[in-house]
Order: C-alpha cells, then sequence, then structure tokens
C-alpha cells in the first residue's frame, strides 16, 4: 500500500510539474484609451465596471501570480479570452451603438442574476458587485 501511494504521488509530482511547461499567453493588446468604454461612459459606471470586470472583460488584465501556475493559469488564460471575445470594454468605440446598448442590458441581467463577476469574486473580494453597483450598471443600459 504504501509503495502504491509513493508511486502515485510521485507521478502526480511529476505530471504538475510537467504542466508548467505549458504556458498559455498573458500578454495584455495594446489599449487606446479613447476607444475604450471610459471615454463614452459615465465615470461612475466606468469606475465599476473598471473594478470588478476589467480582468476579464477588457485589455487591462491584471494577471495574479497565481495565474503562472498550471492548472490555473490555463482556467484564467480561457476565461480572459472567453470574456474578451464576449464584451470588450477597452474596444467599446468599435462596436455599434445598438451592440452597446445590448451589451449593457446584457451585463446588467448578468450582473442581477449574480453570474458577474461570479466564482472571480472569491479570489478577488474587491470585484463584489454592491446593490448599488448593479444599479449604475443597469441604469448605464437604459440609457
Amino acid at each position: 500500500m504504501n509503495r502504491r501511494f509513493l508511486a502515485v504521488a510521485v507521478g502526480l509530482v511529476a505530471v504538475l510539474a510537467a504542466a508548467q511547461l505549458v504556458r498559455p499567453s498573458m500578454a495584455n493588446p495594446p489599449t487606446d484609451p479613447a476607444r475604450t468604454i471610459g471615454a463614452h461612459a459615465g465615470r461612475e459606471v466606468s469606475a465599476i465596471l473598471d473594478r470588478s470586470c476589467r480582468d476579464c472583460h477588457s485589455n487591462a488584465t491584471v494577471w495574479p501570480r497565481y495565474a503562472a501556475v498550471a492548472p490555473l493559469s490555463w482556467l484564467m488564460s480561457y476565461a480572459v479570452t472567453k470574456g474578451r471575445s464576449a464584451v470588450n470594454f477597452s474596444e467599446w468605440s468599435t462596436y455599434p451603438p445598438e451592440v452597446r446598448r445590448m451589451l449593457l442590458e446584457a451585463s446588467c441581467q448578468d450582473a442581477l442574476a449574480g453570474k458577474m463577476p461570479g466564482v472571480y469574486a472569491s479570489l478577488r473580494p474587491e470585484t463584489r458587485l454592491s446593490a448599488r453597483d448593479v444599479e449604475t450598471i443597469c441604469l448605464a443600459a437604459r440609457q
């Protein structure tokens, strides 16, 4: 039993060590401030989105230290890629006005349902949205 446990433990450590060699890209594309939501929306909603949504929905992702360790690095990279493809607040001016309204409305609905920032808020508590934050996002969606 002890030999079997030791073999499994050594195998697991070897797999985790080898996994560190597969590194996803964690580069942030350049951002033109004139194209961001901050240049096109109110200061209050921009500040909320920057605090709570930036890491997955902009080109200004702050990659935490744990994002350098596989398999967390893979999960974080996947989440950021998926988030940026859904809505990228750094590329806000590239969306037509009707798409912007739709994206803000979807953000409102996701925030109301507690989907965003979701599990990420347990790792980064400062990203949690208060009821006032959600109300501000929803008000911006109605304008």
